[in-house]
């Protein structure tokens, strides 16, 4: 099972500020990242600009889009990064999120929809493709140092 573990944003991570223990904590999330990548169990990871670097785009109909310049309010509600893991289950995820090396903050954790929960929805055929990409994703996939 593959998971999300969504970093959410605070005001110093909106500011787009690193705390002053910086260097500690990079070396920190060197650590913990290449722990999970000898584990197998990291496919990708990374920070995020503020969100004033970014932009929404919502929809009102196909093609019919308005976009919105960041910042955006709400910080609690906004993510600074993620973890893309995979898992057994949902209780070695959570043992890896509880193991991140955070002071504070919070971390959210949500499962990814897999090939096989469109069974019935999709043909055999998209599932298959499906499964081909998140193969190739996990076969590319960082490798510890």
């Amino acid at each position: 099972m593959r998971f999300l573990m969504i970093v959410k944003a605070t005001p110093l991570s909106e500011r787009g500020e690193f705390p002053p223990d910086a260097e500690r904590m990079f070396a920190e999330m060197a650590e913990f990242n290449n722990e999970m990548i000898r584990a197998g169990v990291m496919l990708d990871a990374a920070g995020l600009k503020p969100s004033s670097a970014g932009k929404r785009i919502r929809f009102a109909g196909r093609g019919n889009t308005v976009v919105t310049d960041g910042p955006f309010a709400a910080t609690n509600e906004l993510i600074s990064g993620y973890w893309v893991i995979q898992c057994k289950d949902v209780d070695e995820a959570l043992s890896w999120a509880q193991r991140a090396p955070f002071d504070d903050g919070e971390i959210e954790l949500r499962p990814f929809h897999e090939p096989e929960d469109f069974a019935g929805l999709v043909s055999d055929e998209v599932i298959a493709e499906e499964q081909g990409w998140r193969d190739e994703q996990a076969k590319n996939a960082p490798k510890a140092p």
